[in-house]
C-alpha cells in the first residue's frame, strides 16, 4: 500500500470498516451512508449492492441506492429506486427524498403530494414542514406556504429559514408588522445575514420607516458591498428622506453593477428631475429609451416630467402609460371602447370614470361641460366623498358613487383624468373658470357661518398634510408644529385638517384653531365650510383644488420640485385663477415658505 492509499484508508470511519465487516444488511447500509456523507459514493454503492445481495427487499439499501441515483442526477433511476424502498416501508423520510427526486424533474404537484403525506406520517418533524413550504412556494401558493413556515416555527421556534421566509411573504401580503416580527426574530437567530437585514429594509420602507430601513440597508451593504440591490434601496430611503444628491450617489453605484437593470435607471432618472437637474434627466430617459430598456414606469415618470417643463402635448399621451404600470391606476375593465376624444360623441352615452385621487377628479371635471356640449349624455361615476358635490355638475346626465353596483348602459367610457388628452389641452388653452363647482346649498352655508360666529377677523382654513400614502408625502406634506409659526397673525384660523396625524391632533388642542372637521362628512360639506372663508391656506392637497375650484383665494405650499400641475418658477396658477403658489427654494424648507405666507397675512390683515 503507498502513501497516497494508507492516507485514503485512514481518512474511512472506523465504523464503516466494522459495518461492512458485519455484513448485515442494516450494518452495510448504514456503512454507505457514511460514505455518501464523506463524498464517497462509490464505495456507498458498493455497501448497497452488497445488502441487496443479501436481501433484495431491504427498504434503507434501495433507498440509499435512491440517494445514489439522485446525487449522480440520474433522476428516473433514482424514483425506481426510491419508489421500491416506499412499497416496502412507505417511511415519512423515504418520501421526502420522493418529494425532492419529483421536484428536480419539475414535478412539482406530485413532489406536493410527496412531501404532503410525509408530513402525515410524521407531524413533528420541522424539516419536513419546511420543505413542504418550499414547493408551496415554488407553486406560488403563498398562503399555503405561509401556514407550513408557521408550523415549523410552532415545532422550532427559533428556526432561521422558515423565520425568513415567514417574514419574506408576510412582506408580499401587507402583513408589513408581523413581517418585522419574523425577520426580527431571524436576526437575532442568525445576526449579520444580509438578506435578513434587505429583506427587513424594504418592509421598513414600506412602512415608512425611513431611518430604520436606512439603517439595515447599510448593514447589508457593510455584509455584501457588492449588492446592486441593497445599493439601490439604499438610494430609495435617502430619497425618501430628502437627500436626493446622496440618493443620487446610490443608484449610480447600483448602475455600475447592473447598468441595464430599468428599476435602477428610473430610479435615477427620477432623482434628476427632483434635483431639477433637467438636461441631465431627460437625457437619462433618452438614454432609457434608445437602449429599448424603458417599461411604463419610464413613460410615466417622463410625461410627468414633461408636464412640469410645459411640454403638455407630450405629457398628456405619456400618462397613458398609468395603464400598464407595475402598480396600475386601478380602473374597471369595460368592454366598451375608451373615448380619447378622436371619436364623434353626438348622440352616445359616455361614461366618465374616476381614476386618479380627489384633488384629480375636482380638477378634471371642468372638462365635462366641453363633453357635453359635444352632444353626448355624460354619466359621471366619483368617488364617494365627492358624490353630493359633483352631482350637480352641468351636463352631467347622472352622477353615481363608485361602487360595485351595475352602472347603466353607456356606448364608451373616458377615465376622468385623460380628459385633458382628449382635448388636446395645452398651456394657452387650459379651460380655467374662476368657479366651475356647483355652489353648496345656501342653507349649508349659513349653518357653517352660524357655527363659526361673528365674521370679525380674517377667516383662514388651514389644511397642512396630504395622503401619507403618497410617493411624495415627505415634500408636499408639513405639520403642524412647522405651521404655528403663523397662528400669531390677528386672523381667525380654522381647520380643514381630515385625520390629523397623531403628532399634530395632540398640538392641534393646543392651539386656537378652531376645529370642526368631526362634521365634514363629505366634501359638499367642506366645500359650504370654505365658502365661509376669506382665504385657504393649504398643502398640495384635495383642498387645495376644492378651494380654488369654488374660486375662493387659496395659498398653496409647494415642494422645490411640485407636482405637474404646478409647473415651475410661477406664483400663479393656469388651472386656478384664485391661487396663489408659495414655493420652496433650494433648501427644500417650509419655514422659509411659511415666513413668507405669514409676511403676506400681515399684508392682507392690515389692509383690512
Amino acid at each position: 500500500m503507498n502513501r497516497r492509499q494508507r492516507r485514503v484508508a485512514a481518512r474511512k470511519p472506523q465504523t464503516v470498516s466494522k459495518a461492512a465487516g458485519a455484513g448485515t444488511p442494516a450494518a452495510l447500509c448504514e456503512a454507505g451512508l457514511r460514505y455518501l456523507q464523506i463524498g464517497q459514493p462509490l464505495d456507498a454503492q458498493l455497501c448497497c449492492q452488497q445488502a441487496l445481495a443479501a436481501d433484495a427487499n431491504h427498504a434503507d439499501a434501495l433507498h440509499l441506492m435512491g440517494l445514489l441515483a439522485l446525487h449522480a442526477g440520474q433522476y428516473d433511476h433514482a424514483l425506481e429506486w426510491i419508489a421500491r424502498a416506499i412499497g416496502q416501508d412507505p417511511r415519512a423520510e423515504y418520501l421526502a427524498s420522493l418529494g425532492t427526486t419529483l421536484r428536480q424533474q419539475g414535478r412539482r404537484e406530485e413532489a406536493l403530494a410527496a412531501w404532503d403525506k410525509a408530513v402525515q406520517l410524521k407531524p413533528d418533524d420541522a424539516e419536513l414542514w419546511k420543505q413542504l413550504g418550499n414547493i408551496l412556494l415554488e407553486l406560488e401558493r403563498y398562503d399555503h406556504a405561509l401556514l407550513s413556515f408557521q408550523h415549523v416555527l410552532k415545532l422550532d421556534s427559533r428556526h432561521q429559514d422558515a423565520a425568513y421566509k415567514s417574514g419574506v411573504l408576510l412582506h408580499q401580503m401587507g402583513r408589513l408588522e408581523e413581517a418585522i416580527a419574523h425577520l426580527t426574530l431571524c436576526d437575532d437567530v442568525l445576526p449579520d445575514h444580509a438578506p435578513t437585514l434587505q429583506a427587513r429594509a424594504r418592509t421598513l420602507y414600506n412602512l415608512k420607516r425611513f431611518e430604520q430601513a436606512l439603517a439595515d440597508n447599510r448593514r447589508a451593504n457593510t455584509l455584501d458591498p457588492g449588492n446592486a440591490d441593497t445599493c439601490n434601496n439604499l438610494g430609495a430611503c435617502l430619497q425618501a428622506l430628502g437627500k436626493e444628491d446622496e440618493a443620487l450617489s446610490w443608484f449610480d453605484q447600483a448602475l455600475d453593477r447592473l447598468p441595464d437593470a430599468i428599476e435602477i435607471l428610473n430610479n435615477k432618472a427620477f432623482i434628476l428631475g427632483q434635483l431639477q437637474r433637467f438636461d441631465e434627466a431627460f437625457a437619462c430617459y433618452d438614454q432609457i429609451r434608445a437602449r429599448q430598456l424603458n417599461n411604463a414606469t419610464t413613460d410615466w415618470n417622463l410625461a410627468l416630467l414633461q408636464m412640469l417643463t410645459g411640454n403638455f402635448e407630450a405629457g398628456w399621451a405619456g400618462r397613458e402609460s398609468r395603464w400598464t404600470k407595475a402598480s396600475p391606476i386601478p380602473y374597471p375593465k369595460f368592454s366598451q371602447p375608451m373615448w380619447l376624444g378622436d371619436e364623434p360623441v353626438e348622440g352616445k352615452t359616455l361614461l366618465i370614470h374616476v381614476d386618479e385621487g380627489l384633488g384629480d377628479t375636482i380638477q378634471f371635471v371642468r372638462y365635462l361641460p366641453m363633453v357635453a356640449a359635444r352632444g353626448a349624455r355624460l354619466i359621471l361615476v366619483v368617488e364617494r366623498p365627492l358624490h353630493s358635490l359633483l352631482s350637480g355638475l352641468p351636463g352631467v346626465w347622472r352622477c353615481l358613487p363608485l361602487s360595485d353596483d351595475p352602472l347603466p348602459a353607456f356606448d364608451m367610457h373616458c377615465p376622468v383624468g385623460s380628459l385633458p388628452l382628449a382635448f388636446g389641452t395645452r398651456l394657452d388653452t387650459i379651460p380655467s373658470a374662476t368657479s366651475y363647482l356647483p355652489s353648496p346649498p345656501q342653507a349649508r352655508v349659513q349653518a357653517w357661518e352660524e357655527r363659526l360666529g361673528p365674521h370679525d377677523r380674517l377667516r383662514v382654513g388651514l389644511a397642512w398634510s396630504g395622503n401619507a400614502s403618497h410617493r411624495n408625502d415627505f415634500n408636499r406634506s408639513t405639520s403642524l408644529k412647522l405651521l404655528s409659526r403663523i397662528l400669531d397673525v390677528d386672523a381667525s384660523f380654522v381647520s380643514l385638517q381630515k385625520d390629523p396625524r397623531p403628532d399634530d391632533r395632540a398640538q392641534l388642542a393646543q392651539t386656537g384653531i378652531v376645529d370642526l372637521t368631526s362634521d365634514l362628512t363629505d366634501f359638499a360639506e367642506t366645500a359650504a365650510l370654505v365658502s365661509c372663508l376669506d382665504l385657504v391656506v393649504t398643502v398640495d392637497t384635495s383642498v387645495a383644488h376644492l378651494a380654488a375650484a369654488l374660486g375662493r383665494p387659496t395659498w398653496i405650499l409647494l415642494p422645490w420640485t411640485p407636482d405637474y400641475r404646478w409647473l415651475l418658477d410661477r406664483d400663479d396658477s393656469p388651472w386656478y385663477p384664485t391661487v396663489r403658489l408659495f414655493r420652496q427654494s433650494e433648501t427644500r424648507d417650509y419655514a422659509g415658505v411659511l415666513d413668507s405666507v405669514r409676511s403676506e397675512l400681515l399684508r392682507l390683515v392690515a389692509a383690512g
